[in-house]
């Protein structure tokens, strides 16, 4: 009996490592014939293994889709990586407390060798602060909308959802109805993908009556109940999903937008930005203007501080007071070494 048990746990194992088998691989891998391999499918369905078999001269057999979830059977590497994955999986709001359980079930029967890595791993790591980028907290987007929204998607079905966005020049094309502002009407749009960028989720969408494509922040998204209504998929212009949530980040996805006249050939100062941090438009040989943007005034700041070279902001008035104050707060830090040099 314990021959037979511990040879149906090595074919469940077999049948999740990979799509399909034929009988008589798994006979080889199993060191039996193909006659008992037969017998040990049927074990498995009694057992509640939803296992298939196409027959033929190219048939195999396949691990299928039952009513609830299987047992997993981890490979040694597979099981360490999933714990390690498990301790790192962050930021969807809903999934900590199921992670931590998941972790506590696969740690209870991890072998003590394999335990010993995970810790070994845990303990030899240290974890930098969640949001690098600045002085705001990271968005936390609920996993069921992110669900949603992915349902849609599969389903070629329209989404409607109320947007809540810092005010724009372009807000009435983005809710693809000039009619009305953000908030008081919903936004329809065809959703085509999720795309996770920097700690946050972004739906790449196209208006179903303007045809237009914009990018939406998902934490700024409130779900509205489902349309039911199917549309016709188009192509993105490009195809490329994250580099156009990447583009339409720097113009529209940011709380605070700007646009900057720096005094230098446009050129050199996309040598000196991260391509995601904002837009280069060139005036003339020597001067350019950069549009970016932030979920503060202080990252902002902070970016426009790294380019290197002399730059004009006009606008917005908020971001025109607080590098006066910084501007101010430095020549403050350095006054008592002018005082020192001059004595």
């Amino acid at each position: 009996m314990l021959e037979t048990s511990s040879r149906l746990l090595a074919l469940l194992a077999l049948l999740e490592s990979r799509p399909n088998w034929t009988g008589s691989e798994l006979a080889d891998r199993l060191t039996v014939t193909t006659r008992t391999v037969r017998n040990d499918i049927d074990r498995l369905r009694d057992l509640g293994y939803p296992v298939d078999a196409v027959r033929g001269p190219a048939g195999y057999y396949q691990l299928g889709v039952g009513a609830k979830l299987p047992p997993l059977l981890l490979s040694d590497e597979e099981a360490v990586a999933v714990a390690i994955g498990l301790r790192a999986g962050r930021g969807v709001s809903g999934i900590e407390d199921s992670s931590a359980r998941a972790l506590r079930k696969l740690e209870q029967v991890l072998p003590h060798r394999l335990r010993r890595q995970v810790n070994a791993l845990r303990e030899a790591m240290s974890e930098g602060p969640a949001n690098t980028g600045g002085n705001v907290p990271d968005p936390v987007v609920d996993s069921a909308m992110l669900a949603t929204i992915a349902g849609c998607i599969r389903d070629r079905e329209l989404l409607r959802f109320d947007y809540t966005a810092p005010t724009r020049a372009d807000d009435s094309p983005r809710r693809n109805d000039a009619s009305a502002p953000f908030g008081d009407r919903p936004v329809l749009v065809e959703p085509y993908r999720l795309v996770s960028w920097e700690r946050h989720w972004y739906l790449v969408a196209r208006g179903p009556e303007t045809g237009t494509w914009h990018t939406y922040r998902v934490d700024w998204i409130a779900l509205r109940d489902a349309t039911g209504r199917r549309f016709a998929p188009s192509e993105l212009p490009g195809g490329d999903y994250p580099s156009f949530v990447l583009r339409d980040v720097a113009k529209a996805g940011w709380k605070v937008h700007v646009r900057i006249t720096v005094h230098a050939p446009a050129d050199e100062v996309l040598s000196r930005i991260n391509p995601t941090v904002g837009v280069v438009e060139a005036i003339d040989d020597s001067t350019c203007v950069l549009v970016t943007g932030g979920d503060s005034l202080e990252i902002i700041a902070v970016y426009i501080g790294m380019l290197g070279h002399d730059f004009t902001v006009t606008e917005p008035p908020d971001l025109i007071e607080h590098l006066r104050v910084l501007g101010n707060r430095y020549l403050r830090a350095i006054q008592p070494l002018d005082h020192e040099e001059r004595g």
